[in-house]
């Protein structure tokens, strides 16, 4: 029995629209950033800030190196740094033993719980207040291992006990992206930032 025009389109297979490339997961490589992006330019760091965040950098005063990037905020601090790691590397494992053990060392508590980067440390250390009172300092330790390199971001403060307070900083550490560059390193050894120049597209 033939069909009849309407029932033959009713039957037709909809056309089905190519999906958009999946948008990686950051934190990013510099390969995986989107050219036409701005970023401000720290070497192995490229750096988004968003609203309410302010960029500052920690500089040693003797040598004027940068040592850390500081995402900051009037009840919290994002500090992040990069290091080489070796090719399917796994720094962080080895990284969070370390932490935990120089958190005793000092006093201080360190427990793994899983974040929304993967495994992390909670560690709460004891510090000296303003007015010689013992408070404690509370602390996220993260890490992510990308193509040849490894990003240590530390969460301190109220982002570290507040997860709708810190949704700002992980946002912000999803969006940074990291310059691996070419040059043979030995893996651990903290990759080069700089002063930026101005807000930039990110070459490789």
């Amino acid at each position: 029995m033939r069909k009849s025009r309407k029932n033959a389109e009713e039957e037709a297979p909809a056309e089905v629209e190519p999906a958009e490339a999946p948008v990686p997961l950051g934190p990013l490589d510099v390969s995986e950033v989107d050219p036409d992006a701005s970023y401000v330019d720290l070497g192995s760091l490229l750096v988004q800030p968003p609203d309410g965040l302010d960029l500052r950098l920690q500089v040693d005063e003797q040598s004027g190196t940068v040592m850390t990037v500081l995402l900051v905020a009037e009840d919290g601090v994002l500090e992040m740094r990069a290091f080489s790691s070796s090719r399917g590397g796994d720094l962080w494992t080895e990284a969070r033993r370390e932490i935990a053990a120089d958190t005793t060392r000092r006093g201080g508590t360190a427990t793994e719980q899983e974040g929304a980067f993967g495994p992390e440390l909670f560690c709460q250390v004891p510090v000296q207040g303003p007015d010689g009172e013992q408070l404690v300092q509370p602390s996220r330790v993260l890490g992510h291992t990308g193509p040849r390199w490894f990003l240590r971001a530390t969460l301190a403060g109220r982002p570290a006990l507040d997860a709708e307070y810190a949704a700002q900083f992980e946002q912000a550490l999803r969006r940074v992206a990291v310059r691996r560059g070419n040059e043979a390193m030995p893996p651990g050894e903290a990759l080069p930032l700089r002063m930026p120049p101005q807000a930039t597209a990110p070459a490789e």
